[in-house]
């Protein structure tokens, strides 16, 4: 329904400033309007489509695998073939250890991660808002970022010896520089016209953040907190391989036992492990990407 309304000099600054998520949603209703829209297929055929592309990456890779060990290239003893490591992990799967190495994982990995987003998005807010902390720190945020996680382990070591702090340490150290970088990226193209007109509808302060630049700059902040669930992972692989919590199993500390004991398949086996919670969390992401842009119409956009 359309009202007419006569506006005033003034009347702009009274006008009510619309929810970002209304916003998003007029966005794709507009597109919509360009492109006609099909009908969403099944739950099952969209499952099995987002599927059977990683399963046949997956069964091709199996098959080269096996064509290099067919090939003679190492004895079966260094490397076995998948059927082996697959059959491997069958059995560990069945044990109560390995969910309690699994289980002590991903609680470090949820831990650090949450503890990076908190100091990430404090830092990054705050490099983004006032050009002097920009002018001292923001470069710092970048070469932080740049180093290899296994550099802090020495210092991490002999600050809190061989602990749970020491592995937490270096994976905040590691996620958090990606995720301030994220903010700040986001904050730093989201368009003038966009901010001023918020701030001509009523928006100012922490109101302006919540409305306007926040809803502008979520992809940015999505692709720098995907990326620092990248390297928090990869500092906590690298942490549970060096740092070994006696008491505390781990899936790298699995790991490492089955290389102190020359099992190959425990290894293959192990590494499996993290490939398939790598490819599960990236699942994740990928589902709220999609979904973002399905608010804002950007998938019907691409699909023309």
């Amino acid at each position: 329904m359309v009202t007419e309304t006569t506006v005033g000099p003034n009347a702009l600054h009274k006008l009510p400033v619309a929810p970002a998520g209304d916003v998003d949603i007029t966005l794709a209703g507009l597109d919509a309007l360009e492109t006609a829209v099909e009908p969403r297929p099944p739950l099952a055929l969209r499952v099995w489509s987002a599927t059977w592309p990683k399963l046949g990456a997956v069964v091709i890779f199996l098959l080269l695998w096996q064509i290099v060990v067919w090939s003679g290239w190492k004895p079966s003893y260094v490397l076995p073939g998948p059927g082996e490591a697959l059959s491997d992990l069958g059995n560990r799967i069945t044990t109560g250890n390995f969910w309690s190495a699994a289980a002590r994982t991903l609680q470090r990995a949820l831990a650090g991660y949450v503890l990076a987003i908190l100091i990430g998005a404090i830092v990054g807010l705050a490099v983004a808002r006032f050009s002097l902390i920009r002018s001292a720190v923001g470069s710092f945020i970048t070469a932080l970022q740049t180093m290899p996680s296994i550099v802090w382990f020495p210092l991490a070591i002999l600050l809190f010896k061989l602990t749970e702090s020491a592995i937490l340490f270096v994976v905040v150290l590691g996620a958090a520089p990606s995720i301030a970088n994220g903010v700040i990226s986001g904050i730093d193209y989201v368009p003038p016209l966009l901010t001023r007109l918020g701030q001509t509808m009523g928006a100012r302060g922490l109101k302006l953040y919540r409305l306007v630049v926040a809803p502008a700059a979520l992809p940015s902040v999505v692709a720098g907190l995907k990326q620092g669930w990248a390297f928090a992972w990869r500092s906590l692989m690298a942490g549970e391989l060096l740092v070994v919590v006696p008491g505390h199993p781990s899936i790298g500390s699995d790991l490492e036992d089955s290389r102190q004991l020359l099992d190959t398949v425990g290894v293959l086996a192990m590494m499996m492990t993290i490939f398939v919670i790598g490819v599960l969390v990236d699942a994740a992401f990928n589902a709220v990407d999609r979904r973002m842009r399905a608010r804002r119409g950007l998938l019907l956009t691409q699909s023309r």
